[in-house]
């Protein structure tokens, strides 16, 4: 039955290979060339490289060296977080009068990251602390009623919750009426009205002077930690978790700059160098290497398997999982979590299958937009297919389940159209939404889904243009490949982690031929020698295939592409990472 699914997958992917995406080039901005030449000499790096770090922002030298030397001195002010003194205050003299404290995280990574750690934080420090983190199926996002219940059972005095609680008005209420201190670790844009809490530490609500905006929930809550070791005199008992923040920050796709960019380089050493038990059956399970892990090993094989435990049971594993000082105990977590996130790709698989017609109907319409809706899908995989849909289709998608009756689900949305603005603009119409710029929740009515459609899609046609449908490259320079010297790739290492906002570095390459022509590999990829300047090199094209006649026209062609190296047994070949090919002669 298995093998049967299997095949009907494949025999709907390759009916509905469907739109190919076509890219715009498009050079970044650099408006600081005359500075280059100093900057370059300077750092002793090629001027190719100066040029990367000046697109981002980074030319000067202050600023480069920081860039190159993520210092942890260079970490912000927790206390210029809005209400840090009076959190730090009540949690310290929650601990020393042995008050009970209760966790409330979320399901995601980010959530789960972020209690598992403050857990151990807290129980290091001797507080007594449980947790709770809801069900996907039966809680929904947020606080929940029946956490509020279990807290009051154990007489909670101090409810912290983390990625969450910004906006659940009711339940903040509820814990209020019970007496129970609330102390809210959030980073999602804040609603119109202030939440009833004792304190809010959010870098986005309104007055808040803290410097860098976009910490993950797992950033917030470190701050949390960074300023109560501050304030015992114990400054440097947080570091050890920065492993958790490094996970949680690239995961939940955190910009990998100023602050995010320094707690991700020290947490990604400590895993590499001195993983703990709740980390090691994760690695082993994925089979990675250690002291070779990267952001991107965090986001396509460690992610998926600690999200797992939310979409298809109970989360909560997921944090015992991480809190675990057995190795063994840990290890097995880790093995139903892998079986699980096997079984999660079969259904998101199935799920994207049945809305791919769907949204082929609604794109032929004139539709800007995707609003599909499935009454028996998979809620834990929504999020995943609605990221596929937009993958795909390049425009927002917002993809919805029935749960109890009602309509839920995910939206997800392209660059420079902000879906969290844009619910909030079809509020009349939903039940509840809460998230980012990027990516939401929402729920209504099951009759209401067509006229949120009608609503959000106009929305989506006003601030939608042609160009926007258009997925766009940035380019951070244009190279020789006669410049790709092993200095090269040494300084391009630097650059790392590499993740939002922080890309690895695109290079262009113009005049470039195939020795010998591309050929065709596995599904859809092409692999061939480049040649240019009389320098030849490795290159790969992952779902290229259809730009195979480009390489083999025997014409020069250009070459979008990021640098890698490859190689077992301590051998490192170099290797271009195709992303797109374009003949000589179109425009970009």
């Amino acid at each position: 039955m298995f093998n049967l699914i299997i095949l009907c997958i494949f025999a709907t992917v390759y009916y509905y290979i469907g739109i190919v995406l076509n890219f715009r080039w498009t050079f970044k901005q650099n408006d600081y060339e005359e500075t280059l030449q100093n900057l370059a000499e300077s750092l002793k790096i090629p001027i190719s490289l100066a040029r990367v770090l000046a697109v981002r922002g980074l030319y000067k030298l202050e600023d480069a060296n920081k860039f190159f030397n993520p210092d942890l001195e260079n970490l912000h002010d927790p206390f210029l977080l809005e209400d840090m003194r009076k959190s730090v205050e009540r949690i310290l003299r929650g601990i020393k009068d042995g008050e009970q404290f209760w966790i409330h995280g979320d399901y995601d990574v980010d959530g789960t990251a972020s209690a598992a750690m403050l857990i151990l934080f807290l129980r290091e420090l001797g507080a007594k602390v449980d947790y709770f983190i809801p069900d996907r199926f039966s809680d929904g996002y947020g606080l929940s009623t029946k956490s509020i219940i279990e807290a009051v059972k154990i007489n909670t005095n101090i409810l912290i919750t983390v990625d969450v609680g910004i906006t659940s008005y009711e339940m903040l209420d509820l814990a209020f009426e019970h007496n129970i201190d609330t102390i809210i670790c959030d980073h999602h844009e804040p609603g119109d009205q202030a939440p009833k809490a004792y304190a809010i530490l959010n870098p986005f609500i309104p007055g808040c002077k803290y410097p860098f905006k976009p910490l993950a929930a797992c950033g917030v809550v470190f701050k949390l930690m960074q300023a109560i070791a501050k304030t015992i005199g114990k400054p440097d008992i947080v570091l050890k978790y920065l492993d958790f923040v490094a996970i949680a920050s690239a995961a939940d796709m955190a910009p990998l700059i100023d602050e995010n960019r320094i707690m991700v380089h020290h947490g990604l050493r400590l895993i590499n160098e001195t993983p703990r038990p709740g980390l090691k059956g994760l690695i082993y399970c994925t089979g990675l290497k250690q002291g070779r892990l990267t952001t991107a090993n965090i986001v396509y094989a460690m992610a998926p398997l600690i999200n797992a435990a939310g979409r298809l049971g109970q989360a909560s594993r997921a944090v015992e999982m991480m809190i675990q000082k057995d190795e063994l105990a840990a290890f097995r977590i880790a093995q139903q979590l892998e079986d699980e996130n096997r079984k999660r790709r079969v259904y998101d698989q199935l799920l994207f299958e049945e809305a791919l017609p769907i949204a082929y109907k609604q794109i032929e319409a004139g539709h800007r937009s995707l609003v599909i809706y499935g009454e028996n899908w998979h809620t834990g995989v929504i999020g995943i297919v609605a990221s596929r849909l937009v993958d795909k289709f390049h425009i927002p998608t917002v993809l919805l389940t029935k749960i109890e009756n009602k309509a839920k689900g995910s939206a997800r949305s392209i660059n420079n159209f902000d879906i969290h603005t844009t619910l909030k603009e079809c509020e009349d119409l939903l039940l509840e939404f809460g998230g980012h710029k990027h990516a939401a929740g929402l729920s209504l009515e099951i009759d209401n889904i067509a006229a949120f459609h009608k609503k959000f899609d106009d929305i989506a046609k006003q601030n939608i243009s042609e160009e926007m449908l258009i997925p766009e490259l940035l380019i951070d320079t244009e190279l020789q490949f006669n410049e790709l010297s092993p200095k090269f790739f040494r300084i391009i290492n630097k650059f790392a982690p590499f993740g939002f906002f922080n890309n690895k570095p695109l290079f262009c390459t113009r005049g470039v031929r195939a020795v010998n022509g591309a050929r065709i590999v596995g599904a859809n990829s092409i692999r061939f020698r480049a040649i240019q300047n009389n320098f030849v090199i490795d290159a790969v094209g992952q779902n290229l295939a259809n730009k195979a006649h480009i390489c083999n026209s025997g014409k020069p062609f250009s070459i979008l592409y990021n640098l890698e190296t490859f190689g077992a047994n301590g051998q490192k070949n170099p290797q271009l990472s195709i992303k797109d090919i374009k003949s000589e002669n179109e425009i970009f």
